[in-house]
């Protein structure tokens, strides 16, 4: 029997102990974040991912490129990402902050990502999962970033997951 995703009750009760991330906090993380992401970048593709290619508590990282939604620009980020079977899982928690990433959004308008775990490059197309796909696929990704759990916590928003497979 698979574990469920916790009862909207559950669910609640963990809203209470996990804290909200204040929107004075988003405000200022999000350059930060930016700037670290774009050193990520530099370093995991320089190492091939053996620098860069782990997340705190050893999740892997993958760096995925995509088109922007506004300037059609490449843009390319590191995420933390989970294999499954020829498929790539990305979850759009941005730590839980009440929106979604910017990235979220160039996915939806352009699904054609590329994809490097390693040393490896991948063309894929993604897709969001739906509620019950995301509810079998939740104990997978919260088994390699538990971070998750907290992360769906401390927003109302439902997090997105994205399926990215071969074309």
């Amino acid at each position: 029997m698979s574990p469920e995703l916790p009862d909207p009750g559950s669910l609640a009760r963990a809203r209470k102990s996990v804290r909200p991330i204040p929107a004075s906090v988003q405000r200022w993380a999000k350059p930060i974040l930016r700037a670290m992401s774009a050193v990520n970048v530099a370093v995991y593709r320089l190492s091939a991912g053996r620098v860069g290619g782990r997340f705190l508590g050893g999740a892997p990282v993958c760096l995925v490129t995509m088109r922007g939604r506004k300037s059609g620009k490449l843009r390319t980020l590191p995420l933390i990402y989970v294999p499954h079977g020829e498929d790539v899982i990305l979850v759009a928690s941005q730590g839980g902050m009440e929106r979604h990433p910017v990235w979220y959004h160039n996915l939806t308008a352009d699904p054609n990502v590329e994809v490097q775990a390693g040393g490896e490059r991948r063309m894929l197309v993604a897709r969001q999962a739906g509620d019950a796909e995301k509810k079998a696929l939740w104990p997978v990704l919260t088994a390699v970033y538990p971070d998750f759990e907290d992360y769906q916590a401390r927003t109302d928003r439902n997090i997105p997951v994205f399926v990215c497979s071969p074309p």
